[in-house]
């Protein structure tokens, strides 16, 4: 049985090694009693599936195998709560290392997919424009005209997205490419997202205002906005960590007398958050 200073030694240790995380105690994490239930209750059957799938994009991400297995944790059940896989082939979630803590980041497709959850969306779709395709634009009244057959190149030069409710209301609005990264520079604070694919990024942030200005927002999908934000509070999912320390993968038991105070208590699951456009 551990004593409470034979943990804070493992974790002041911990803490001092700079090494990344291994893949035994993120399987660990997921492995646990806890992070089981809280996956099953939010996703049923389906569970053991996204826990698979998170283990493999952490196999696959040499950048995620730094980050803190917690913080990876913590942003896969944002995904869960909204029913959002996070296989990044798929692009409706992603979850983004920043440093050594993980960061959960809404790709396009997901905001399509809780667009069309709603039932008020007739169609909804965003895509770029290439060199020769755009003929005419509204910068007031945000209309515009495309002819796909006139694109003289693969250069692109901006972005088009648009939605029809089912009431008939519709709106669609253009972004020039040199607008989207106006944006970048001003909201971005990190550029690993736009470094992956650009131009994905960008379809998701026109996408995003377009909706934020003119869509009908489900509670879903406000949710997704809050949680897409650039800076997020921390969300602890679990008190298991009251009870139980993960350290490299071992399990350290308290004894009952030497318990830490409330105060001192490690928390299993603090993230800091922070998010690009």
């Amino acid at each position: 049985m551990a004593t409470t200073k034979d943990l804070k030694n493992k974790l002041a240790t911990k803490k001092e090694n700079k090494a990344p995380s291994t893949g035994v105690t993120l399987k660990s994490l997921l492995q646990s009693q806890t992070v089981k239930s809280r996956l099953e209750e939010v996703l049923g059957k389906r569970a053991s599936q996204f826990a698979t799938s998170i283990l493999n994009l952490y196999s696959s991400e040499a950048a995620l195998q730094k980050c803190e297995p917690m913080s990876i944790i913590s942003s896969a059940m944002v995904a869960a709560t909204l029913d959002l896989p996070v296989d990044k082939n798929l692009g409706y979630a992603w979850i983004i290392p920043y440093g050594n803590k993980a960061q959960f980041q809404l790709g396009y497709k997901g905001y399509i997919q809780l667009a069309l959850r709603t039932g008020q969306y007739k169609s909804i779709n965003v895509i770029e424009v290439y060199e020769g395709e755009l003929k005419k634009w509204n910068r007031l009244t945000e209309e515009f005209e495309i002819d796909f057959d006139g694109k003289k190149s693969d250069a692109v030069i901006g972005y088009a997205a648009y939605f029809e409710l089912i009431n008939g209301f519709r709106k669609t609005v253009y972004w020039t490419k040199e607008e989207v990264e106006k944006h970048r520079k001003r909201f971005s604070k990190s550029d690993y997202g736009w470094k992956q694919d650009w131009d994905a990024m960008a379809k998701k942030t026109v996408l995003k205002n377009m909706l934020s200005k003119w869509g009908i927002l489900s509670i879903e999908m406000q949710k997704a906005f809050s949680e897409d934000e650039e800076t997020r509070e921390v969300k602890d999912i679990t008190d298991e960590a009251q009870e139980l320390e993960t350290i490299d993968g071992e399990a350290v038991e308290l004894t009952e007398d030497e318990e830490p105070k409330e105060e001192e208590k490690p928390s299993a699951f603090e993230q800091e958050s922070f998010d690009i456009e």
